[in-house]
């Protein structure tokens, strides 16, 4: 399976119409991928806190309709990073998009682990209650990784690869490959993280998404600015290293 992780940097001078078309194009450029991937909240802005009301959607809505359209377009499997999207009971939430290579949005999953930590996301989002398990592939957000029983959770749906948006701070860079290795090789897993890159509500982000295979080895790593990713993953891997070392068959609790 061929993958990209579109690693995004937001200019906030542009329309948010501007930077969803912009966006889209980039997916839609990626003909000949399996699975194309992108960031947490890259339209609106992870830190743009007070944006979120202004900017959020239904998930019938302009950017979902883009990203479906640009899904087709390319012929990929698109994990559309998130969106602040606006419920029919007026609530927002940071919710991950999944659409098919015919642009048919066929999963979604609302983050259930809100940051508290110098953010509003706990104040201005309401926090999911699913897994975010879709057959053998999992969506997860950004502070959902330091949380490991949401992943063992979704191994046990049938999760063996992990899909990750982000908008992590370059300040805890190292936490961030630190947990990328561990929730992949714990759950032997592959684990793709989709990181923002550049500057948002003051805070600098990280950028180097990754690729990491079920042994807990970085197979593709990016840089600190936006950019892409690609590489190849063999499907096949995690049943592969469950068998050969079956540590989830040992698990007593």
């Amino acid at each position: 399976m061929r993958v990209t992780l579109i690693q995004t940097e937001i200019d906030g001078s542009l329309p948010l119409a501007d930077r969803v078309a912009g966006v889209a194009e980039q997916v839609a450029a990626r003909a000949g991928d399996d699975l194309v991937l992108l960031p947490e909240l890259w339209a609106t802005g992870y830190f743009a806190f007070d944006d979120y009301a202004a900017t959020a959607e239904p998930l019938d809505g302009p950017l979902v309709t883009a990203m479906g359209a640009a899904a087709r377009a390319a012929g990929v499997t698109l994990h559309a990073g998130s969106m602040v999207e606006r419920d029919e009971a007026g609530h927002l939430h940071n919710t991950s998009l999944l659409f098919d290579p015919s642009g048919t949005l066929v999963h979604t999953y609302r983050k259930v682990h809100l940051f508290g930590y110098g953010s509003r996301e706990q104040e201005l989002l309401t926090p999911g209650d699913a897994v975010g398990a879709y057959g053998s592939v999992a969506l997860s957000t950004c502070y959902d990784l330091r949380f490991p029983e949401l992943f063992r959770t979704q191994v046990d749906a049938g999760s063996q690869l992990f899909l990750v948006a982000a908008a992590w701070p370059l300040s805890r860079l190292a936490h961030w490959q630190l947990l990328l290795r561990s929730r992949a090789l714990e759950n032997q897993s592959y684990l793709l993280a989709c990181n923002a890159a550049g500057r948002q509500g003051g805070v600098e982000l990280a950028g180097r998404s990754a690729v990491v295979d079920p042994w807990g080895e970085v197979v593709a790593e990016a840089g600190a600015g936006p950019g892409t990713l690609t590489a190849e993953i063999d499907t096949d891997l995690p049943v592969r290293a469950r068998k050969e070392f079956p540590a989830l068959a040992d698990r007593r609790l």
